[in-house]
């Protein structure tokens, strides 16, 4: 657990836990830079020292910030903090759609048809960029205070895709939307986001989802094993066309469901229009557990068995005896020819075995931070690495135009021609000065102070400003500067309890004690030795003699203990 209060990265200051799930935790955050509130997302401890898991965060968490679209939570920056890998996001204000079907159900079906469609133009648009979610649920899908999705989790739902289903804890909640293939532990595809999506659907329909299980693996096997469930059965008056979209989607075979979000989103947009009523209920066309036969043909000189795309069983084409004889007879060559074309296959097979035994021998990705690009550029291309997408950062210790960190990161091994990706200082960070004439000064000096600039006030007397309202200030608004540069002074309306502080200098220390007390202002008492300033006598005050002072105000004072060697 991250501490409340803890700075990220020297910007964001932690301020609550707002979710932990099997991957990372979740926590709202405030950016202090450009005073906004973030989701900061952290992986789990665990998962910080797997090596291949932090590899894949590393390379989704650079392609999530090519995602832009209004229905996709917007990832802000992506950093290490003490070796913590984080992202910034989007805080999105509102609850999930889990939580949202709960609430609203039944939901009228042009609602539904809404809300799915703003998740499929997400989707859409992020296996446009060739990401694909893997990992689509109710729980990854926010709903805002107006009613509209955004989807997250593009960053790291790919680790989820290595674990397997013995960690029932983790996957339990993403079992439900598991595709077939997935089940069997197959590489997930833009159809098996499909699949999930027919599932998001079903449930909107719903409220339930269409297989449960007291085990992740149970609930996995009905997934590739049994019929989904008729949303007509639990509710007869859902149009059969809009039954369809879901039945289409979530097909065994990933052949016979949509292919492409995009065509899955342009039919359910007519599911009521009236020319579709009466529509008859989709079958898949491909069954399965059918066992495909190829029909018998010509084998060539080195002929394989076939073998069906849905069963793996093998099917061999038929061989009559007269053809295989014949075959036979093909295949006579002379002895020494076949010692040569052996001897050819094993120097063409050695060499070609080492070339690829050579590309395959991981390297080490160099130390890249500090470096300009061209100076990395040349240290990746030493250990024939490539120079990937550089992604500009400002950064308050890294010099601009120097690389702050890599990914992957210095020391990982990974193939030879991989592209490793930078984050580049854009310099330190500018702030832009806003107006702030007419504001609380205590208000405005605190934000500015956590900002990292300097906050000097000066009170005057005012006709028209109340205490405490800032009345000028040094710097005009609108500028842009870097805020730990920066001294910024506010002149503040004293009100109209202020006066004038009185000059001190050579008073006692208990005429200085009755003038505090009767004017309300808290002293502080300090001592040091002065050669011009006899003992017990004021040598200093703070604020200075003329400035306005408030009660209620610290006022410090030191008290002269006479030359070094008097006492």
């Amino acid at each position: 657990m991250m501490e409340i209060g803890y700075k990220l990265d020297g910007r964001y200051r932690i301020m609550r836990s707002i979710g932990e799930g099997g991957m990372a935790n979740v926590y709202l955050a405030h950016d202090l830079i450009l005073d906004r509130d973030v989701a900061i997302k952290i992986l789990r401890l665990d998962l910080q020292h797997d090596p291949a898991t932090m590899r894949r965060f590393q390379r989704e968490e650079l392609a999530s910030t090519e995602l832009v679209h209004p229905h996709i939570v917007a990832v802000y920056d992506v950093g290490e903090d003490h070796g913590i890998q984080y992202i910034a996001m989007e805080y999105v204000k509102g609850m999930d759609l889990k939580q949202y079907i709960a609430a609203h159900y039944p939901m009228p079906y042009q609602s539904v048809i809404n809300i799915m469609n703003e998740i499929l133009s997400a989707v859409n648009q992020a296996h446009a960029h060739g990401i694909i979610h893997r990992d689509l649920k109710p729980q990854n899908i926010l709903v805002n205070e107006s009613g509209h999705i955004k989807i997250t989790d593009f960053g790291i739902a790919v680790a989820l895709s290595e674990n397997s289903l013995t960690q029932t804890n983790s996957l339990l909640g993403s079992v439900h939307y598991l595709s077939p293939e997935q089940a069997r532990g197959s590489v997930a595809t833009k159809q098996s986001d499909i699949y999930a999506l027919g599932i998001i659907l079903y449930e909107m329909l719903t409220s339930k989802v269409p297989f449960e299980g007291e085990t992740a693996v149970s609930i996995a096997l009905k997934h590739f094993q049994s019929d989904i469930p008729s949303v007509r059965k639990i509710d007869p008056k859902i149009p059969q066309a809009l039954e369809n979209v879901v039945l289409k989607a979530t097909a065994k075979a990933p052949i016979d469901r949509y292919r492409s979000v995009a065509e899955m989103a342009t039919d359910l947009r007519t599911v009521l229009q009236p020319e579709r009523v009466g529509e008859t209920k989709y079958r898949p066309q491909v069954d399965d557990e059918e066992t495909k036969i190829i029909a018998p043909i010509k084998p060539p000189e080195t002929s394989q068995p076939a073998v069906t795309a849905t069963s793996q069983t093998a099917v061999m084409p038929e061989i009559k005896p007269d053809q295989a004889l014949q075959q036979q007879k093909d295949h006579r060559h002379s002895p020494w020819l076949l010692i040569v074309l052996a001897v050819g296959l094993v120097v063409a097979i050695g060499g070609g075995g080492f070339a690829f035994w050579q590309t395959q021998q991981p390297v080490t990705v160099p130390r890249l931070s500090h470096l300009t690009t061209h100076q990395a550029q040349k240290q990746l291309r030493q250990q024939q690495l490539k120079l990937g997408k550089v992604t500009r950062k400002s950064s308050a210790t890294v010099a601009k135009g120097k690389v702050i960190r890599s990914t992957p990161t210095s020391g990982q091994k990974i193939k030879k021609q991989q592209s490793v990706a930078v984050v580049v200082s854009s310099g330190q960070a500018t702030y832009k000065l806003k107006d702030y004439q007419g504001q609380d000064y205590t208000a405005v000096a605190q934000q500015l102070r956590q900002q990292g600039f300097t906050v000097k006030r000066k009170l005057i007397m005012s006709d028209t400003a109340t205490r405490n309202q800032i009345v000028r200030q040094s710097l005009a608004a609108g500028i842009e500067v870097i805020p730990r540069q920066t001294t910024l002074k506010l002149e503040v309306g004293a009100g109209a309890n202020a006066f004038s502080f009185r000059n001190m200098i050579n008073w006692s220390q208990a005429s200085v004690s009755e003038y505090t007390n009767s004017t309300g202002l808290k002293l502080t008492l300090k001592s040091d030795y002065s050669d011009t300033v006899r003992s017990g006598s004021v040598m200093s005050q703070k604020p200075t003699a003329g400035s306005y002072v408030q009660p209620g105000d610290q006022v410090t004072v030191t008290i002269s203990k006479g030359a070094i060697g008097d006492n």
